[in-house]
């Protein structure tokens, strides 16, 4: 009897580790479903007092749901694992060391999650006063409480866990775990529908990347006729080892598809390009909360100060296309691009 007390006593070096990663992997999981949840109710209800009326993709701009999708998808399985450990350990009954750490970790993840609950709280109220979409702050409010009730819930019930219940446990412990399933597997899935497959995002950045290469093209044709007074007569012509410049190759150039260019008069050219699918339009919203959007456009769009939008109209939407090959003709003002003054001899 004295050696099983004193095993019971032991402290289980595997069991700290266990209820270590039981601590991080949920923390992390719960901060990570948050975001994207929020992230994707902003993409999905956008707030035009902190938006801009766009045409384009921009690569960074999904960026904050990528991230918090490849995080969730990869520490709540991990999560799921570890703690089906660490309630085997605690089955099979812990010693009063080991205990103690059990009690630790649950009163930690008590704390943290009401605390991220509380802040996430005071934020959202924070934006409502000044004007957030009323939708969007409701099923932002609930996502929290939802979670906070889920975590709670299943821990504190967890600390009057008694020796003689531990089998009674288990099939509560696996309808918990359903429920977390299904939760978590329904943001990512709503989180896809918002965002597009990852096949949808490749084909939105291979068409920027066409819409970036258009212009770079097309800058370099308006710098040579400053230069020269006269279009080139193809685009090898730009092609300049001096400057480094080396011409933009369509990225899906080994399936045939390429950059175009004609002139049309000695004024006048046109630049086309095969895309994959039509370019994005409506309103963007970035991370800036309850403030004021800023009167600048973010560098990767095309001009220099985002105005009010309107019917029609928006940032960026002189390269706006179809998908298939779309040509964009262009004509060179001499009063916006005047030549450049001839050295003197």
């Amino acid at each position: 009897m004295e050696t099983n007390i004193e095993t019971k006593s032991k402290f289980s070096v595997g069991f700290f580790f266990l209820s270590l990663g039981v601590l991080i992997s949920l923390i992390t999981s719960v901060v990570s479903f948050i975001n994207l949840v929020f992230e994707t109710l902003n993409k999905r209800f956008p707030d035009v007092l902190n938006a801009s009326y766009q045409y384009g993709y921009s690569t960074y701009e999904y960026e904050s749901i990528r991230m918090a999708l490849a995080t969730l998808i990869i520490f709540f399985p991990v999560f799921l694992l570890i703690s089906r450990f660490w309630n085997k350990f605690i089955r099979e009954g812990l010693g009063h060391v080991d205990e103690v750490v059990r009690k630790w970790v649950i009163y930690i993840i008590l704390f943290l999650s009401s605390f991220i609950a509380i802040v996430d709280l005071v934020t959202l109220v924070r934006y409502f006063i000044s004007g957030e979409i009323t939708s969007r702050f409701i099923l932002k409010v609930l996502t929290v409480f939802v979670v906070a009730a889920l975590v709670g819930f299943y821990y504190v019930f967890s600390l009057r866990h008694k020796e003689g219940d531990r089998f009674k446990d288990m099939p509560k412990d696996i309808l918990w775990a359903i429920a977390g399933v299904i939760l978590v597997i329904s943001a990512i899935s709503y989180s896809f529908m918002i965002i597009g497959s990852p096949t949808k995002q490749r084909l939105l950045r291979l068409d920027d990347r066409r819409v970036n290469d258009l212009q770079t093209i097309q800058y370099q044709i308006i710098n040579s006729w400053q230069q020269k007074e006269k279009l080139p007569a193809d685009l090898k012509e730009l092609a300049n080892p001096l400057s480094g410049f080396s011409l933009p190759v369509d990225p899906e150039f080994q399936k045939g598809k390429s950059y175009e260019y004609a002139v049309k008069s000695p004024l006048t050219f046109e630049l086309c390009a095969t895309f994959a699918l039509p370019i994005p339009k409506g309103w963007r919203e970035y991370s800036y909360g309850g403030g004021i959007m800023p009167t600048t456009a973010p560098a990767y769009y095309e001009g220099k100060d985002v105005s009010y939008p309107y019917p029609g109209g928006g940032v960026n939407e002189s390269w706006d296309h179809e998908a298939g090959r779309t040509c964009f003709s262009r004509t060179i003002d001499k009063d916006i691009y005047p030549p450049y003054p001839k050295p003197l001899r």
